[in-house]
């Protein structure tokens, strides 16, 4: 009977103690915990990243690099490659949240709210993944973010073959976290991963450079950016000036007027 009181005292405590901790800190209990921008919990024994979402329907910069690459000019997988730069936002859907790519290049440059709304429907936008929710407490949700990172975010794969006759794919047994770059801060979240590429038979641009051309380990690099503020005034492009230029369709542009806008590319410098 005596056995039976302990047990029933022990289960009520324990139930208890999860109550107090709340779900996310219970779920994530014994992580090793990163917080800032977007907060991380790194499970080391699953090998596991989580990821708690505090802001939705909140646009941020998301960016992917070859931070380390195969060293071939030819193939185009040098180290601190950019890849992709996109305009992101978190958007909750009763148990799965979605990150949802913006579609800026079309847009109706204007305060009237029901044009703007015509154009974003016009045009689609990408749904670059779907999250399952873990746990969730107080407008925050956790998801596990690990097969989202693990996976070939810059198109190295096509890269490799295109470049070198045979056939690569990432392999999950020999892909894991690269934890020394993996870090959150206030304004922006980092996480960089080791994959192995796999191929047989591959040609003699790989050949030249990897250790072993059958399997090539890179690393990939994600940047989760806060934006700046909307005091950066943009530069018109003028075609005399010799600057990289950046273009989109305004259609709410007047009729005497280009539809199609272009602005330079430069830094946003301030004493």
């Amino acid at each position: 009977m005596k056995k039976r009181v302990v047990f029933a005292l022990t289960l009520l405590i324990a139930s208890s103690t999860l109550r107090a901790q709340g779900p996310i800190e219970a779920k994530t209990s014994g992580m090793q915990k990163s917080p800032g921008f977007f907060t991380f919990y790194w499970d080391a024994r699953e090998g596991k990243l989580w990821l708690e979402i505090d802001q939705f329907d909140q646009e941020f910069l998301y960016a992917t690099s070859i931070a380390a690459g195969l060293g071939s000019y030819d193939v185009r997988l040098d180290r601190n490659q950019p890849s992709w730069t996109r305009v992101v936002k978190f958007e909750r859907v009763g148990p799965k949240v979605l990150l949802v790519q913006s579609n800026y290049s079309f847009r109706a440059d204007t305060p009237d709210l029901d044009v703007r709304k015509d154009v974003e429907d016009a045009f689609a936008r990408a749904v670059l993944w779907g999250f399952d929710i873990a746990a969730e407490e107080g407008g925050k949700a956790l998801v596990d973010a690990s097969r989202f990172f693990l996976r070939d975010a810059c198109g190295a794969v096509n890269l490799m073959n295109r470049g070198s006759q045979s056939p690569y794919s990432v392999d999950p047994a020999r892909s894991v976290f690269f934890l020394p770059r993996t870090k959150s801060f206030p304004s922006n979240a980092e996480v960089e991963v080791e994959l192995t590429l796999a191929g047989a038979n591959p040609g003699s641009l790989v050949r030249q450079t990897a250790a072993d051309p059958e399997s090539v380990l890179l690393r990939e690099h994600h940047s989760l950016v806060r934006l700046p503020d909307g005091a950066f005034r943009p530069r018109a492009f003028d075609p005399r000036a010799d600057f990289q230029i950046v273009r989109y369709m305004d259609f709410a542009a007047p009729t005497d007027e280009p539809i199609v806008k272009r602005f330079i590319l430069r830094h946003r410098l301030q004493k």
